[in-house]
This record gives structure tokens, C-alpha cells and sequence, in this order.
């Protein structure tokens, strides 16, 4: 049994193609993932910086194609964010941004990775590999 994770996912570039301010074509598998991690019993949260209208487009959109959030740019529904007295930063376990440390691996690969538990390799999906230096230590 997989245990319930809360997790933060962007739209633009992410769920979509980014095509800011309008709504891009869906991403391959985005949908189909969001859907089987929901039924995985993971809650999702959709983390954007959309706003106004933009985000109103987004949130339906999603909701067309089968998704409702647990919340919406908010770590859970109802929440009543003061930044006098908190950091913006949400509350989630996991965050899936297209702007991750070595890019976006795309859906088939996000959902092993949080299914199986298994570590992200950057060199292995990223756009720029760095050549490694042998020092005097080895690394």
C-alpha cells in the first residue's frame, strides 16, 4: 500500500504545454497520471501562478478533462493565508514543476517515480549533462 502523499503540481509547461495566458494542448499521460495518483489516494494541489481569469481557465480546464484539486494555490481548501504570519511556501510532500532541477521527465516517469519510490536521476532526463572532474578525493 502506497502511502498518501499531498503534492503541488504546475500547470503552464507542466500539466500543459505552456502557452501563457491561454490554456496549452494537455501534456501526453497528464491527465491519465493525475487521475490514477487521485485513485492511488494521493490529494493534489494545483501550484501556479495563475490568477484572476488565467487561473479560473486553468482550474476548468482540468476540471473538463476529469481533475478536481484538493486545493487551489493554497496547501488546502478554505485555507486563509496571511503572509504577516506565514511563508508562502506550501505544504506538500512533493512539488512537479517543469522548472525542476534537470527539467520535466515527463508523466510515465513522474508516476514511477512516486509509485515506486525511486530516486530522480538528472543525468539520465536532463538537458545538460555536466562532465564529472576526478580530484584528488575521487569526486
Amino acid at each position: 500500500m502506497i502511502k498518501s502523499k499531498l503534492i503541488a503540481i504546475d500547470f503552464d509547461g507542466t500539466i500543459v504545454d505552456d502557452a501563457y495566458p491561454a490554456v496549452g494542448r494537455a501534456k501526453f499521460f497528464a491527465f491519465e497520471t493525475l487521475k490514477k495518483l487521485q485513485a492511488d489516494g494521493h490529494r493534489l494541489i494545483l501550484w501556479t501562478y495563475r490568477h484572476g481569469k488565467e487561473l479560473e481557465d486553468a482550474v476548468n480546464f482540468c476540471r473538463e478533462n476529469g481533475v478536481e484539486f484538493y486545493a487551489v494555490n493554497n496547501s488546502f481548501e478554505g485555507e486563509n493565508f496571511n503572509p504577516e504570519k506565514a511563508s508562502r511556501k506550501l505544504n506538500a510532500d512533493i512539488f512537479i514543476d517543469d522548472r525542476n532541477l534537470g527539467g520535466f521527465p515527463g508523466w510515465g516517469e513522474v508516476y514511477k517515480i512516486i509509485n515506486e519510490r525511486i530516486q530522480f536521476n538528472i543525468e539520465e532526463h536532463g538537458e545538460h549533462k555536466s562532465k564529472k572532474k576526478k580530484g584528488w578525493f575521487g569526486f
